[in-house]
Formats: structure tokens, C-alpha cells, sequence
């Protein structure tokens, strides 16, 4: 008797669930990742900084006061540009490329097992994804918990060093900004996620036997069809 089409194991729930929250808590990560509102000043204050995420400072009229060609900043410019190498190590305190090292590898690690639980989801390709899925959903629950970890490191050391008076002027005429809450945001989602892939992980593992039978089944039933075809 053959293994018909119908009956190949579809992702579980717990697959769907961590899948959708993961791809959610992406979303937030990848906004909070290029929008240049970390920090942001309070409008009535006129402060010469305007608002900062982690690759792009804004200022208008701004003059650092240890630079001895006294330079004007005004406008948006990415971290790394020419306009700011003269004020780069200010900008990007150790703290702040802690910070960005740790949102990158978040960023990488969240959209690598989103393209795994995508394969996962669509079961393509089917041989590959039965025989291996609970490898893929382990490696899925590694990576959210991995991102998890890494956000929260992220968001606790930017909200505790924001304040710092040895990086932004004033700190007093700053508060956090839309930007640092979806971090805060996509830290949550993954967390979430991770519960969900955990539940995931153990339940492939618990039924690796099956899956392997049943792809047994299937080349058995693809060696008999071609047998009948000649």
C-alpha cells in the first residue's frame, strides 16, 4: 500500500506559532536595526543633537567642543562616513559597537532560521525536511534563543549607558525613542518564539522514527512506480 500525498506530516502548531512570532519579532528587529531613533531629544529643548540610532547620528548646528578645528555637524550621516571621522570615536563608544555587534548577530541569526522554518513550513523539499526536522527545529530553537539572548544584552546596556555623560551632551534633554522600544519589542517576540520551537524541537525528535519510516515507504513506492512504467 502506498503513502499517499495527503498523508505526509504537516508542520505542527507549535511550528506555525513560533514561526509567526519569530517573523514578527523580525519585523520589529529589522526597523529597530535601520531607523535612527534610539534616542531622541526633547523638541522643546532646541538641543543641537536631534536623534541617533545605531548607524546614523543627526545634528543641526552642532560643534563638538574638544575638536579644535571646530567644525559645524548639520544633517543625517551614517557612523562611518567621511563627515565623522573627525568625532567618530565620541559617536561609538565601546559600549554603543557592543551594542550594534549584538543587534547584528541578532539580525542574522532571526532571518537565517526564518528561511529554515520557511522551508519547514512549505515541507520543501519534502525527502529533506522529513528526514531532518527535528535537526532543523533544533537548529530553529538555538538560533531564537541565541537572538533572545543576544536583544536583551542589546536593550539592558543601551538603556543603562544612554545616560552617560561622557557620550551625548545633556543627556538630560534625551529620551528613548521609538527605534530602542521595537529592540525591546523584538526581544519579547523572540523570546515567545523560542517556547514554541522548544516544544517544537522535542516533538521532531520524539518522532524521527516515524518520519523515517515513512520515507522508506516513499522510496519504496517510487521504486515500484518506476518499475511499472517500464
Amino acid at each position: 500500500m502506498g503513502v499517499d500525498k495527503n498523508e505526509y506530516p504537516k508542520a505542527s502548531k507549535h511550528l506555525v506559532n513560533g514561526s509567526i512570532l519569530t517573523y514578527i519579532g523580525g519585523m520589529f528587529l529589522i526597523i529597530s536595526f535601520c531607523s535612527p531613533y534610539w534616542v531622541q531629544s526633547f523638541e522643546y529643548t532646541n538641543s543641537e543633537f536631534k536623534h541617533m540610532g545605531l548607524w546614523e547620528y543627526c545634528f543641526e548646528n552642532f560643534r563638538y567642543p574638544y575638536d579644535q578645528f571646530n567644525k559645524v555637524f548639520t544633517g543625517c550621516y551614517h557612523v562611518f562616513s567621511e563627515e565623522y571621522f573627525l568625532i567618530r570615536e565620541w559617536i561609538l563608544p565601546p559600549w554603543l559597537m557592543a551594542v550594534q555587534a549584538f543587534v547584528t548577530m541578532s539580525f542574522l541569526l532571526s532571518f537565517g532560521a526564518q528561511t529554515i522554518m520557511a522551508l519547514q513550513l512549505c515541507r520543501w523539499p519534502l525527502d529533506f525536511v522529513l528526514q531532518y526536522e527535528w535537526i532543523l527545529s533544533a537548529i530553529d530553537f538555538i538560533s531564537c534563543t541565541a537572538t533572545t539572548v543576544f536583544m536583551f544584552f542589546a536593550v539592558m546596556v543601551f538603556g543603562c549607558s544612554h545616560t552617560r555623560r561622557d557620550w551625548l551632551m545633556y543627556p538630560n534633554y534625551n529620551y528613548l525613542s521609538w527605534s530602542y522600544g521595537f529592540a525591546v519589542l523584538s526581544f519579547f517576540f523572540h523570546g515567545f518564539a523560542a517556547l514554541y520551537l522548544y516544544k517544537e524541537a522535542k516533538l521532531s525528535y520524539e518522532l524521527r522514527e516515524k518520519s523515517r519510516n515513512l520515507i522508506t515507504q516513499m522510496d519504496h513506492q517510487n521504486v515500484q512506480n518506476v518499475h511499472g512504467y517500464y
